[in-house]
């Protein structure tokens, strides 16, 4: 069975870049700025907007409702 991750932490780097903590107790570095395209994601450019992601308890979101699917996450973000 293919691994389905899930964000367990995450916390804010520099610029679009934020370091996640997966379920199995990797972490990877997700710079998001190659995904803040379209209408909901439109508010994330502004970095104080961006920096007020939380946890929702698979992956991280915004209070905009904006959000970044975990596999997404996992599978491009930067090992640490």
């Amino acid at each position: 069975m293919q691994y389905m991750p899930v964000v367990i932490d995450a916390e804010y780097l520099s610029d679009y870049k934020i370091k996640l903590t997966f379920d199995n107790g990797e972490k990877r570095i997700a710079d998001c700025c190659k995904w803040l395209h379209g209408e909901v994601f439109e508010p994330l450019k502004d970095k104080q907007y961006f920096q007020k992601f939380f946890v929702d308890g698979w992956s991280i979101s915004w209070p905009n409702g904006a959000d970044i699917a975990p596999e997404t996450l996992y599978e491009e973000g930067e090992v640490v």
